[in-house]
């Protein structure tokens, strides 16, 4: 049995590919995955060094405005669904399954004209310009937020499956994080990031809200500035005395971290979201505002109003601010519970059981069909 994994032009798009494809050789350990992306994407390294046979197709990204670089891009276009018509044809998948980004669309397309079952996972509440291009053709359209369903064509078969996050995220426990982060258990440990590259904003208003509440023996914080804004952050900085403030350019014990933490305060990207859920974290969420479609704000205000986060814009954030918010919570524990019971439920830690489960279904009601 093969499979085809497709999906490009961001992280976000390729990872859940990458875990999806993983799922799918360890339930079908004999199975062959192909991904399929742009030729020189980012999904060019990280697939081969994921163990993954690749092959490239020529697409480019459409412009969101009216621009003459879009008639090379639906010429590419074209061109891409040939090349992945071809690739698929040869490779006989049992199903085709893509994750976004504009490379996985002739991808997909190739799969539905040849009659291969096709399921397209979407991370974010507002889906991109691919998944909700293809929702109306694809067998299946699996989504991370509930809200994104409101936003896809009516005759769209959609599910709910959230989205995969690594499996140290669920195995990680509170108080055997706490223990290996040197966290007290009596203290109020608050996480704060902006991403792999950090966010100057958050990183500004954090400084602030350091200098304000930093000397509080029962608050703990762990910030993460980012690699290339570390020594600005740290110039002209002091860390407070009393030793529950550390200051970090990179975190690589994320899983351990978001157990541990009692309040984060981050950005609002579909994986760390779901990361945040499945750990059960409260959240002050801070939607990186360049985000295509405003995206990050939509999957901000699904948690807001679930009651398991705070939004505030990224225009709005002061340290001021900030500082205020997280002086209410300290003073509202029961808030605080409520909040982080609603993150809990709204966590998926089945989901790549879940997605893997729904590509076993479409595999089966398509030989049923071919039988009849």
């Amino acid at each position: 049995m093969n499979f085809v994994v497709s999906g490009g032009g961001t992280g976000g798009h390729i990872y859940p590919a990458l875990a999806i494809a993983k799922g799918l050789q360890e339930k079908y350990p004999r199975a062959k995955i192909l991904y399929i992306g742009k030729d020189r994407g980012l999904e060019a390294d990280l697939a081969p060094a994921a163990g993954l046979s690749f092959r490239p197709i020529r697409v480019r990204g459409f412009k969101r405005r009216v621009a003459w670089e879009n008639l090379l891009a639906l010429g590419e276009a074209g061109l891409g669904f040939f090349q992945a018509r071809r690739i698929i044809a040869d490779f006989q998948p049992a199903a085709v399954i893509g994750t976004g980004g504009y490379v996985c669309g002739p991808v997909l397309l190739a799969a539905i004209c040849l009659k291969i079952p096709t399921l397209i996972h979407e991370q974010n509440v507002l889906p991109g310009i691919t998944t909700r291009l293809l929702a109306r053709f694809v067998r299946l359209v699996a989504v991370t937020f509930a809200d994104s369903a409101q936003y896809l064509p009516r005759r769209a078969r959609v599910e709910l499956t959230g989205l995969p996050v690594r499996p140290e995220f669920l195995r990680a426990r509170r108080e055997e994080s706490r223990r290996a982060l040197g966290i007290p258990e009596d203290c109020f440990f608050i996480l704060s990031f902006g991403g792999s590259q950090g966010a100057r904003t958050i990183n500004r208003a954090m400084r602030e809200v350091i200098k304000r509440l930093g000397g509080r023996p029962d608050v703990c914080f762990l910030h993460v500035t980012g690699p290339g804004q570390y020594n600005d952050f740290m110039e002209g900085f002091t860390l407070p005395e009393n030793g529950n403030t550390t200051i970090k350019p990179y975190l690589y014990e994320m899983p351990l971290a978001l157990s541990a933490a009692d309040l984060v305060v981050c950005r609002a990207g579909a994986a760390t979201l779901a990361e945040i859920t499945v750990t059960g974290a409260p959240a002050i969420l801070v939607p990186y505002p360049y985000a295509a479609g405003n995206h990050q704000e939509y999957n901000a205000r699904a948690l807001e109003s679930k009651g398991a986060a705070i939004v505030i814009k990224d225009e709005e954030l002061r340290g001021e601010t900030l500082a205020n918010q997280i002086e209410k919570l300290l003073a509202a524990p029961r808030r605080l519970q409520e909040m982080a019971g609603a993150s809990r439920q709204l966590g998926r830690p089945g989901a790549l059981e879940d997605i893997l489960q729904c590509i076993e279904d479409l595999i089966l009601r398509g030989e049923k069909s071919r039988r009849g």
